[in-house]
């Protein structure tokens, strides 16, 4: 979690996902990424305070590090069977957890379908009872690179951007998802903020902030 200022507090991100849960949230996605392991204990230690159901999803990174998905890389370099069980099972004592709703790829290249053993993993561990559903996260604006695996049935929710400024999930991902009965786990929906009205053009952000890339030039201007 990210504040104004810069990276959150863990008490100021407990407070704000305790708050939110109280407001009527039910659905928290994190990574095994996000802050090498740190935001799924913050996570797990929510989750676990509170009686009523919380769904987690969460994601494995590639083996060779590389966001976004690269065309021409073979599924071998970034999953394995042996990847994902080893990375599902650290999300769950990072979370506490004895099953995570939904786990994800962090990254897709839908040249990979019908590639490598990771397929088999993933089988292991919903027969294990360790993950119920399968997803994978889309590459940043590439809502078609995700077709392929839908039309093969063998996912079961893809999570993508999409917000007022980017509507191309419309022309092709989420008539594939309604009709192959795939779910649809977006993220970015107020763009990084800058659809939330409180970044104008005179906004600065501290040293080391990743929106101080992501608005860049005049991109704030632009948004408002």
């Amino acid at each position: 979690m990210e504040s104004r200022e810069g990276v959150a507090s863990d008490d100021e991100s407990i407070q704000a996902l305790n708050r939110s849960i109280e407001l009527g949230l039910n659905f928290i996605d994190t990574a095994l990424g996000y802050g090498d392991d740190h935001s799924e204990r913050l996570v797990g230690q929510v989750v676990k305070a509170h009686d009523k159901p919380i769904y987690v999803a969460t994601k494995i990174p590639p083996q060779n590090r590389q966001w976004p998905a690269r065309d021409g890389v073979p599924v071998e370099e970034a999953y394995t069977a042996e990847h994902v069980i080893s990375s599902t099972e650290q999300s769950l004592r990072n979370l506490g957890l004895d099953t995570i709703d939904v786990q994800l790829f962090h990254v897709w290249s839908d040249e990979w379908v019908g590639q490598g053993d990771w397929l088999e993993g993933i089988r292991k561990l919903k027969e294990q009872g360790k993950i119920r559903y399968f997803g994978i996260s889309i590459n940043d604006h590439q809502p078609n690179n995700a077709i392929k695996l839908i039309e093969s049935g063998l996912v079961d929710t893809v999570q993508v951007i999409y917000n007022i400024f980017d509507q191309s999930p419309e022309d092709q991902l989420l008539p594939a998802c309604a009709e192959h009965n795939v779910g649809v786990i977006v993220r970015v929906s107020l763009d990084e903020g800058g659809l939330t009205g409180r970044i104008t053009p005179d906004t600065t952000f501290s040293e080391g902030d990743f929106r101080n890339n992501y608005f860049r030039g005049d991109r704030k201007t632009r948004g408002v």
